[in-house]
């Protein structure tokens, strides 16, 4: 069945940054009207929407008035997204007015609501801004966080429209959830650590692994798109930033263990889905390790690093959520189980890794052991829809009396 999106576009520059987020959506199938407020069509023109969306734009109350679209647009959505946000739109759907056709339309909407603010810095760090946007995540509406980056003229910050493709990422999976899916981490902080971390042997080489980072960025977005803040801890990953994600970077096990723990500290749930090294070389070379001359290699000197997810277990609060990874080649399970043990975690997800299994794939299957016993065997699939089947496990810990 056709999907029934509303697209509002906002009067800011990173108005045309919405074509592309149009396409994305009709490209994949979707039928999409755009609502354009007044002000956003002195950037972007009616003619462009229309031939992007093949619908007629919807931009005032007076058109058409016969079929109510005040009225109608949001009642038949399934999902509206407004891109870019602007502080005024924030603080309209704060405060429930509704002067043209888009506010009405976000006051009807029953569906699921994403919001894609873009802003100066200052306008997004404003008091009324941080209290508007706080409001409206009570009310389950998904209010991503913009992006860090260039604004307008020579400004940079924090407040930047994120890339259309992360913004579809989130729509996505507001929509696999459907219509009646609560948006059930609003107001959670979670932490997701992603990638696989490298320790320097000398200036060009290292010990690392084969972690894409894929499925920590899958349960970031998913995280998004159920209301979170979330912190991803990203370790040498070549993917883009999710939207609405705070992204700190790292690069070896010391630095993510760093920043794990400093992120963790007010956290409601962490996910331990980065691969650190276990092990490390015992010195640097400051220089390139040369062969010897008679061709033979050097005896390199392994230390072991620390353990991040066994040390968050020991101090975490007793209400915070614990999620650790374990990718194992033997008896999978049997060492999954001894981990969830040793590091003190309320869920350990398992998998069976391998040349062609899990690193680097679109999908991956998973055993998941929950502390009290309780297994959950996930078959393949898209790694984001894994993700939001262990964020099902982590809701339903977090309800639960500390």
């Amino acid at each position: 069945m056709t999907t029934g999106i509303v697209l509002g576009v906002g009067g800011g520059i990173a108005a045309y940054k919405a074509c592309e987020l149009l396409r994305l959506f009709t490209e994949s199938g979707h039928r999409v009207r755009v609502v354009p407020t007044a002000s956003a069509l002195r950037f972007v023109g009616a003619p462009t929407w229309a031939a992007l969306s093949g619908q007629p734009v919807a931009d005032d109350v007076w058109s058409d008035v016969h079929e109510v679209p005040h009225v109608r647009l949001g009642q038949h959505a399934d999902l509206v997204v407004v891109a870019p946000t602007t502080a005024d739109l924030l603080a309209k759907a704060a405060h429930g007015l509704a002067d043209d056709l888009l506010t009405n339309t976000l006051l009807t909407a029953r569906c699921p609501v994403l919001l894609a603010p873009a802003m100066h810095t200052e306008m997004w760090e404003h008091p009324a801004t941080v209290a508007n946007v706080a409001t409206l995540r009570s009310r389950g509406v998904r209010v991503i966080e913009p992006a860090v980056g260039r604004l307008t003229g020579a400004d940079s910050g924090k407040g930047r429209l994120p890339d259309p493709a992360e913004i579809f990422a989130v729509a996505r999976r507001a929509l696999a959830r459907g219509v009646a899916a609560p948006a059930d981490l609003t107001g959670r902080h979670v932490v997701v650590t992603a990638g696989g971390t490298r320790e320097p042997l000398d200036p060009v080489r290292f010990l690392g692994n084969r972690s894409s980072g894929k499925q920590g960025y899958a349960f970031a977005r998913a995280a998004v798109a159920r209301g979170a803040r979330v912190t991803l801890v990203s370790a040498n990953v070549a993917l883009a930033d999710p939207a609405g994600v705070d992204v700190v970077r790292v690069g070896t096990t010391e630095e993510l263990r760093k920043a794990t723990l400093e992120a963790a500290a007010g956290a409601d749930a962490v996910v331990m889905a980065a691969a650190p090294a276990d092990f490390r070389p015992a010195s640097y070379a400051p220089g390139k390790i040369k062969k010897a001359d008679d061709g033979s290699a050097p005896t390199i000197e392994l230390v072991t690093n620390p353990d991040i997810a066994a040390e968050l277990g020991r101090c975490r609060r007793p209400e915070q959520v614990l999620v650790v990874f374990a990718a194992e080649t033997g008896d999978a399970e049997a060492n999954g189980r001894a981990k969830l043990a040793r590091k003190r975690a309320d869920l350990i997800v398992i998998n069976e890794v391998g040349v062609d299994k899990v690193f680097g794939a679109e999908t991956n299957a998973a055993t998941v052991i929950g502390a009290d016993g309780a297994v959950h065997r996930m078959p393949e699939q898209p790694k984001e829809d894994l993700a939001d089947a262990v964020w099902d496990l982590v809701v339903a810990r977090l309800a639960e009396p500390s």
